[in-house]
């Protein structure tokens, strides 16, 4: 008796899938946390995360920490201790912020900071905001939709507002105390005025007439090969960082060798 042959699965759990192509950013929604954590992890930064917790990861020197916490609403805060001239800082995102957003500022912290002043309205001005000076500075994306203002309500007070509202109101917010590095802030502007869209799976993002969407049909395997793309860039610069590092000349210490004053040789007896 002849038998139908054996109906091949493998290709089963591969099967495209549908994902949608945000624009603006700013109004995507959350997203991944894996966008962030993965990134940081192949930076070598250390999960300290609790089952069941709230997400933490620490630098390997623990001057800086990036956590959320899922509890409602759910919170971004970030932090960097006091070093050298640098004092202790602090930003806050709401949990409806894009990751790829808050990567701006996430991904600048495991490089160098640029030999460049930082600029942190350059960004913004590149991509048609509007920006206005007075009692605080604000800038306003070209449809509205996002601001970044350097909010000063009284002397010796002052933070740095970012946020998104969409026709059913306030997307989300984040705040920056003053004393974030401004390459740090930089980071951050540039990544919420990048025109290109982000992606999302279908049922995760909140639908909204100021977004425009783009259906594109994904393998997991496909999926999964640019998020490994990514972790792979961090693991080669951090390596690459280390490898320097280690490398790099150092300069040679003090001869421990008594000296011996001029016309007074020694020799072997």
């Amino acid at each position: 008796m002849n038998r139908p042959p054996h109906p091949d699965w493998s290709g089963w759990h591969d099967l495209p899938q549908q994902h949608y192509l945000i624009e603006p950013r700013c109004l995507a929604g959350g997203g991944d946390l894996r966008h962030i954590t993965e990134h940081l992890r192949a930076s070598g930064w250390k999960d300290r995360s609790r089952a069941a917790g709230p997400v933490v990861f620490d630098h390997p020197d623990r001057g800086l920490r990036v956590g959320f916490d899922p509890a409602p609403p759910g919170r971004w805060t970030i932090t960097g201790q006091a070093s050298g001239h640098q004092p202790p800082w602090e930003a806050k995102f709401t949990a409806r912020t894009p990751v790829e957003i808050i990567a701006g500022l996430t991904d600048a912290l495991t490089q160098p900071p640029s030999a460049h002043a930082p600029n942190v309205w350059a960004p913004l001005d590149a991509q048609g905001w509007t920006t206005r000076s007075g009692q605080h500075v604000t800038a306003t994306s070209p449809d509205r939709n996002a601001f970044v203002q350097f909010h000063q309500p009284s002397p010796g007070q002052a933070h740095w507002w970012i946020g998104a509202r969409n026709e059913h109101g306030r997307a989300w917010d984040a705040e920056l105390s003053p004393t974030t590095p401004l390459y740090l802030v930089q980071a951050l502007t540039t990544a919420l005025a990048d025109p290109r869209p982000v992606m999302r799976p279908r049922g995760m993002f909140a639908p909204s007439d100021r977004i425009r969407t783009t259906s594109v049909s994904l393998r997991p395997s496909e999926l999964g090969a640019w998020q490994q793309a990514r972790i792979n860039s961090a693991r080669a610069a951090t390596w690459a960082r280390n490898a320097w590092a280690t490398a790099r000349p150092r300069s040679p210490r003090p001869s421990t060798a008594a000296r011996v004053p001029a016309g007074h040789a020694t020799g072997r007896r």
